[in-house]
């Protein structure tokens, strides 16, 4: 058991994929080089509901083994899980999930442990926030009103016990904070008298730079060069933007600095941690990127794929899109969605000029899937998703302003027409009789000739990356850090494959000091921004394959970069390495002493 390597994983993506966490997970628990190093995983949340049978309290690929919750009491856990249940009054959850890779097969089945924190024993949580106050300066009584703050405080005591109950914590047992989420968790193994855990800290943001950056009319454009400066004049985010202890994200990510390591997703976090407060300036930060697909393909096959979806264009428009782009993604401002609009207006003209047309395929939405019989009435009643009705079941208030947006620029373009599909999914169950019967989600990302993702605040985004493999030419954000990836496996070379947008790059606006920078608004960022997207599309253009011969190039290189920047590659050459080299708990409880 002493040598056995353990991996906790505290994330709120425990019982199913929400978002980029969820993703990362994916990549990990079906990569051959994780599965081969790491003996033994768990994922640990808080339960978010007790309705619903006890077979999807883990998804549809969920095995249950313990279950107070549902009165499923498996003799083999139930004598030291209700242990804990009765010293904190919490309910347990406890199983696996499996994880498949449907291209490669490969897959695995960590365990699963779901906490019902709702009647958590008060003594014994206000004796460990006490802890946290006084060890690490969190105040808890300033969020404790925010239950998404309040269940991962109550989730930590209980998880370290059901660690120690299920023997987690014999062998080299990692515990890895996914967000701010996991950090009570890490905290209470730091405080932990009889055990040698390590803890690690996996940044996938930093949520005080998000919000500023989301908040703020200069967007990426103000932030970046704002902290670029603030490095230079050594001062950190209060200084500049103003105490953000107020956000209770804030007050746990700089709590992440008594973790034994620091994980950032990408170069700008990094930067953006150290931006946090001068601690961090001297953390261990190592940058862990997450992985895109790599899955090879001939171009038979992506011809395949995007003739169907020239296909959906045509029974939408009436004519056959040359080409089609694609934007999948989640319907909010950090999205930077009004720069594709941007870049395909400036493109109407040299579509026109060489007689060619495109479709702009954007799946987004802001609520949950529609029904499949809401979206046959929306087809038939008004020519769903090429026109669009306000409330439900179509737009919702977030959608329907962006759709104002796409209309504008429908009324404007002739060559590139834009249609908003807010629906999940992407085969003709979801999305409606004008989509081919043999579509499948898939081939939005096999057939697309162009993936745009300029977003103003962008950790990594293996989203923009997914078509790379496929051939795909994708448009991201410099601040993305899947562009620092990109720049760590090719040496800083170009790459006909990936366009990088810098809407950061001042150019002739001067600026004399960092109060000038923050002076930085949005008339600024429009100017900034269309002459940017005039750049982009122009290599939009001059990169769109032209020949079967260019798009060969376009398939082969894209696979190449994919494999060179896969799951496997990031977990052997980053996160491996970097778990091995992990200190144990004692060289952070010495630096917490020194504090």
């Amino acid at each position: 058991m002493a040598d056995e390597n353990i991996v906790v994983h505290v994330t709120h993506e425990a019982a199913g994929k929400i978002g980029g966490i969820g993703a990362v997970l994916q990549g990990f628990f079906t990569c051959p080089s994780y599965i081969e190093a790491v003996h033994r995983s768990i994922l640990i949340s808080p339960l978010f509901t007790t309705e619903g049978p006890v077979q999807g309290r883990l998804g549809e690929d969920g095995e249950i083994l313990y279950s107070s919750i549902d009165g499923l009491i498996n003799p083999g856990y139930s004598p030291a899980f209700h242990r804990i249940e009765s010293l904190y009054n919490v309910g347990l959850v406890y199983g696996r999930r499996t994880f498949v890779d449907p291209h490669t097969g490969i897959h695995s089945t960590p365990e699963v442990l779901l906490v019902d924190v709702r009647y958590m024993d008060t003594g014994m949580l206000n004796d460990f926030k006490r802890r946290l106050f006084e060890e690490f300066g969190v105040q808890s009584h300033l969020y404790e009103h925010l239950w998404e703050y309040e269940q991962y405080v109550r989730l930590a005591l209980p998880a370290i016990a059901a660690l120690k109950a299920l023997r987690m914590a014999e062998g080299r047992t990692t515990i890895v904070s996914h967000e701010f989420m996991g950090i009570p968790t890490a905290l209470a193994a730091i405080l932990e008298p009889y055990c040698n855990f390590r803890t690690v800290f996996y940044a996938h943001e930093v949520a005080t730079v998000r919000r500023i950056v989301e908040e703020h009319p200069g967007h990426d454009t103000m932030f970046y060069n704002v902290m670029q400066q603030a490095h230079r004049d050594q001062l950190h985010v209060g200084e500049v933007f103003g105490n953000q202890h107020s956000y209770f994200k804030h007050a746990l990510i700089e709590a992440a600095r008594y973790c034994d390591r620091i994980y950032a997703v990408g170069d700008y976090v990094a930067d953006e941690l150290r931006f946090l407060a001068p601690d961090f300036d001297a953390a261990d930060i190592d940058i862990v990127y997450n992985g895109v697909p790599a899955y090879e393909i001939t171009r038979p096959q992506k011809q395949a794929a995007k003739e169907k979806l020239q296909g959906y264009g045509q029974n939408l428009l009436g004519f056959r899109p040359d080409y089609v782009f694609t934007h999948v993604t989640r319907l909010v401002r950090s999205k930077g969605l009004w720069r594709d609009l941007q870049v395909l207006q400036e493109m109407e003209e040299g579509l026109r000029a060489q007689g060619k047309t495109a479709v702009f395929l954007l799946l987004s939405t802001e609520v949950s899937r529609r029904r499949s019989c809401d979206i046959v009435t929306m087809e038939s009643n008004y020519g769903w998703p090429v026109a669009h009705r306000e409330g439900g079941p179509d737009l919702s208030g977030g959608e329907a302003e962006f759709y104002t947006a796409i209309q504008r620029f429908n009324a404007r373009s002739h060559n590139v027409k834009a249609i908003f599909i807010n629906q999940f999914g992407f085969d003709q169950k979801s999305c409606g009789v004008h989509m081919p019967a043999d579509i499948e989600f898939l081939d939005i990302r096999k057939g697309t000739d162009v993936e745009f993702g300029q977003s103003i605040y962008e950790p990594f985004g293996i989203a923009q990356f997914e078509p790379l493999t496929f051939g795909g030419i994708c448009v991201v954000s410099n601040v993305c850090g899947c562009a620092g990836f990109l720049h760590d496996v090719t040496a800083g070379g170009e790459v006909r494959n990936v366009i990088i947008a810098n809407y950061v790059n001042l150019r002739e606006h001067p600026y004399a000091d960092i109060e000038d920078l923050r002076q930085i608004d949005r008339r600024v960022r429009d100017h900034i921004e269309a002459v940017e997207g005039a750049r982009v599309a122009k290599e939009v253009l001059d990169r769109l394959p032209k020949s079967d011969a260019e798009l060969d190039s376009l398939i082969h290189e894209g696979y190449r970069l994919a494999h060179n920047m896969s799951w496997d590659v990031v977990v052997r050459r980053y996160l491996l390495d970097d778990l091995s080299r992990v200190a144990p708990k004692q060289a952070a409880r010495k630096y917490l002493k020194a504090s």
